[in-house]
């Protein structure tokens, strides 16, 4: 069996020591970023709680007997047995809608910072490695990006655009990205000076096995960091859109819109049911969200001896 497995790997048997040395290395690696990772309990509650968010989202028929647009003929009905947290103004179910509303809201801050992420992170790696005139470019690019007001420029490019789930992602992941390729950049002009990246160029290895195989992993935990506070922020962003219209449109429920269709002085005084539940799901999925943010860059900091 190890001669077969010798034949068709190439490997000798030292370098399957290796390996499994390897192996054993990550695994300890890997439990010391559990242990640090569980030392921060509001982080640990917080990881729960985005685990039961995306179940529900991703289970959203099995757990409601309701359609997020089906009317009922209770309309702005209190919470009661047939309808925990209540019906809207037009009868649709609160609870249905919240839960699909989930769907919305982890899809534009999963899909918005991919997007974000990829741009960013090819950019910011080109820019870094290469400098010169490739890396001014970029970084003056990036400048421009980031000169304008963020919040003010998805307000423009939304209303020229158009509302709507695919757009509002494609809008955040196309004007997130500077702030990834700064990071990035950042990163790589650190680590090119590295004993071991100069070996790689001095041993006569491509460019792009230097970048994706010597470069990139070692610059992994940062983006991770950096896009944990990029979901909670896009959540934030697109719950802001639909709230004044440019977001996801009604009937697709939103917590956003949710609480745009509660803004009147009679909903707010005497039907908390529309309102408070939307709120407190935005309030608890950002804080989650940045709870585990700061759990992951204390367990990956290398610095961090504990």
């Amino acid at each position: 069996m190890n001669l077969f497995k010798r034949y068709f790997t190439g490997r000798k048997e030292p370098q399957s020591d290796n390996a499994m040395m390897w192996t054993e290395r990550e695994e300890a690696s890997f439990r010391l970023f559990m242990r640090r990772f569980k030392k921060h309990k509001l982080a640990v509650v917080g990881l729960v709680i985005i685990i039961i968010l995306t179940l529900c989202a991703i289970f959203a028929p099995l757990i409601t007997p309701y359609a997020p647009t089906a009317v009922t003929e209770k309309f702005s009905s209190s919470p009661s047995l047939q309808n925990l947290i209540g019906t809207d103004q037009v009868g649709r179910d609160q609870l249905t809608r919240l839960i699909y509303a989930a769907r919305v809201s982890l899809s534009v801050g999963m899909g918005s910072i991919l997007i974000a992420v990829i741009i960013g992170t090819v950019l910011g790696l080109i820019a870094g490695f290469f400098g010169g005139w490739i890396d001014n470019v970029i970084m003056r690019v990036t400048d421009i990006f980031m000169s304008f007001p963020y919040i003010m420029l998805i307000l423009v490019v939304a209303s020229i655009v158009g509302p709507g789930l695919i757009n509002i992602i494609i809008i955040f992941g196309v004007l997130g990205w500077p702030g990834v390729a700064r990071l990035v950049r950042g990163n790589v002009l650190a680590i090119k000076e590295t004993d071991y990246v100069k070996a790689s160029i001095v041993l006569g290895y491509g460019k792009p096995r230097i970048l994706f195989n010597h470069i990139l992993p070692n610059t992994v935990a940062p983006i991770l960091i950096y896009a944990t506070s990029g979901v909670a922020g896009a959540i934030l962003d697109e719950a802001a859109l639909s709230f004044l219209g440019l977001g996801v449109q009604p009937p697709t429920p939103s917590w956003g819109n949710m609480l745009a269709g509660a803004q009147s002085l009679t909903v707010l005084t005497s039907q908390p049911w529309l309102w408070i539940p939307p709120g407190v799901m935005i309030i608890v999925s950002v804080l989650s969200i940045n709870f585990v943010g700061d759990a992951l860059r204390d367990a990956l900091d290398p610095r961090n001896t504990k």
